[in-house]
């Protein structure tokens, strides 16, 4: 999905999802995830940015906010109830490569540094932290 999609997700299943109004969405891999929440039989509830997260920033040593795409909760195929905190980002963003540019590892040292910051919060709610990239989206 090369191309850049951006707009209002129309919600068919408005008992799931927990917000007063359509979410944003900024990708179509966002679109994607949001369309699987929203029809897939197994997900009880799903909200979008709906999280803020205190982290410092790496570069400024600022504290800011990070607000992660989802949090879902499903029932799995064994009827437990599961809630995590999912970020939708492409695989270049996440893993550091040695051949990335300056500003591609920036941008990784940044998310990863958001990311710690998510996993502590998570634990301490007792839910799940998850990147998903274009690997999980487009898994054959």
């Amino acid at each position: 999905m090369a191309k850049y999609h951006k707009g209002k997700f129309a919600i068919k299943n408005i008992a799931k999802y927990m917000g007063n109004s359509p979410p944003t969405y900024r990708s179509g891999w966002e679109h994607a995830f949001m369309r699987f929440c929203d029809e897939h039989p197994s997900v009880i509830k799903w909200a979008s940015e709906c999280v803020k997260i205190p982290y410092q920033h790496p570069f400024t040593g600022k504290q800011r906010n990070y607000i992660p795409d989802f949090l879902v909760q499903y029932k799995t195929k064994h009827n437990k109830i599961v809630t995590e905190l999912v970020e939708i980002k492409p695989k270049k963003q996440s893993i550091m490569e040695s051949k990335a540019s300056q500003g591609t590892k920036q941008i990784v040292v940044l998310n990863h540094a958001k990311w710690q910051a998510a996993r502590a919060w998570c634990q301490q709610q007792k839910i799940i932290f998850r990147v998903i990239t274009e690997d999980d989206i487009f898994r054959k």
